[in-house]
């Protein structure tokens, strides 16, 4: 059990194949405050320790690249969070693996390493962010041994996190910063770019 508050090695992946129908544009790469929406998550997987940084999804492998990602093409592509998660359990070489969504602009380093820690301190197959009374999908610490029951559950038909989640033991990491707010649509990206709450 790691008591220490460093999070051992592991894997860090953005989901970036997302359809940004809401967004009218791909997400990942949308401006905000002056950077790619994607790369405020990839910061925050790099200063948390990642080993590795995985863009998992997207039609625009080579920006991917470019801004210093690791692409991976999504096996499952239109199949919905679930199928890019299975993706980058695939493609992750660590026994843990932080997927975030790429529409996070606050999430930090202290959130990811936060749930790594979590995750070494307990059996639990996933550690999700307790925040508000609800759990925030949009950030997630995976055991790589969580694949195949995962897999089963996509296979059954299954596509979102909030019923993926449900086939595997999962901690709720409760105090941490509310830092998992995503922007969905040209309404969220506007109010965020202009400050207001």
């Amino acid at each position: 059990m790691r008591t220490d508050g460093r999070a051992g090695a592991f894997t860090g992946a953005v989901l970036t194949g997302g359809s940004s129908v809401r967004m009218g544009t791909d997400k990942a790469f949308v401006v905000v405050r002056g950077a790619p929406l994607c790369t405020y998550p990839q910061r925050a997987l790099v200063q948390a320790g990642a080993r590795r940084v995985l863009a998992v999804g997207g039609r625009r492998s080579a920006d991917l690249r470019a801004l210093g990602f690791e692409y991976v093409a999504d096996r499952h592509p239109g199949q919905g969070p679930l199928g890019g998660v299975l993706t980058a359990l695939g493609a992750a070489t660590h026994p843990i693996v932080v997927v975030l969504a790429c529409d996070l602009p606050e999430v930090d380093a202290a959130a990811v390493r936060g749930l790594v820690v979590s995750l070494h301190s307990c059996p639990a197959a996933a550690a999700v962010p307790f925040v508000d009374e609800r759990r925030q999908l949009s950030a997630v610490a995976y055991r790589r041994s969580a694949l195949p029951a995962l897999a089963a559950a996509f296979e059954a038909g299954v596509r979102s996190l909030h019923h993926g989640l449900a086939s595997l033991d999962v901690v709720e990491v409760e105090g941490m910063a509310p830092v998992f707010e995503d922007l969905d649509d040209a309404a969220d990206l506007h109010r965020y770019a202009s400050g207001d709450p």
